[in-house]
């Protein structure tokens, strides 16, 4: 999606929204919009993978409105949830797919499943996971990192996922379809 038009067409209606939800004056977040897809436009050559696409315009989008506030200091406080707009976001986007996740550890193999839950989900140490399994520390950490890994390709199968740098996720969204009966309500 290197067309200008195009990404007009898919995101203006959600990113005004999302302006809107962080800048009460109406006028104001049309502004900002505006200087949103100015960026875009000015930079869209340089993005090299259209799969980063959804997460590089979010993140234009919350500097945008991040410099409006700056530039409008004496008068306006910045909003903790831009301050901290990875925060903000790993909350939510971990939330959201929290809910899918669930019937997904649900179908994992018995062995892998028991230790999910048991780490991830009871948040007790790979050490006890060990022992309430009645097997190695090794053998705990391997279950634990081939159901990681299982569930990992699930979510992959049911969603988009757009990540930063590290491997953290940034935004995702749901493939839909046959591909995503875990994902009806994300």
């Amino acid at each position: 999606m290197n067309n200008i038009e195009m990404v007009w067409q898919a995101y203006h209606s959600r990113l005004l929204s999302f302006i809107q939800s962080r800048v009460s004056d109406p006028t104001i977040a049309e502004d900002i919009l505006q200087d949103v897809f100015i960026r875009i436009n000015k930079r869209l050559d340089t993005l090299k993978e259209d799969s980063k696409l959804r997460s590089w315009i979010y993140q234009i989008t919350r500097n945008a409105i991040i410099d409006y506030y700056r530039s409008h200091r004496e008068s306006v406080e910045v909003p903790e949830s831009l301050s901290m707009p990875e925060e903000d976001m790993t909350d939510r986007i971990r939330a959201e797919l929290g809910h899918c996740m669930r019937p997904m550890i649900d179908e994992l193999p018995t062995i892998y499943r028991e230790a999910i839950l048991l780490s991830e989900i009871e948040g007790v140490t790979q050490k006890e996971v060990a022992d309430k399994q009645g097997i190695s520390l090794s053998g705990a950490k391997s279950r634990v990192q081939r159901g990681r890994g299982l569930l990992k390709e699930m979510l992959q199968a049911c969603c988009h996922l757009d990540t930063d740098h590290r491997g953290k996720i940034v935004d995702y969204k749901a493939k839909g379809g046959d591909s995503c009966k875990h994902c009806s309500d994300c």
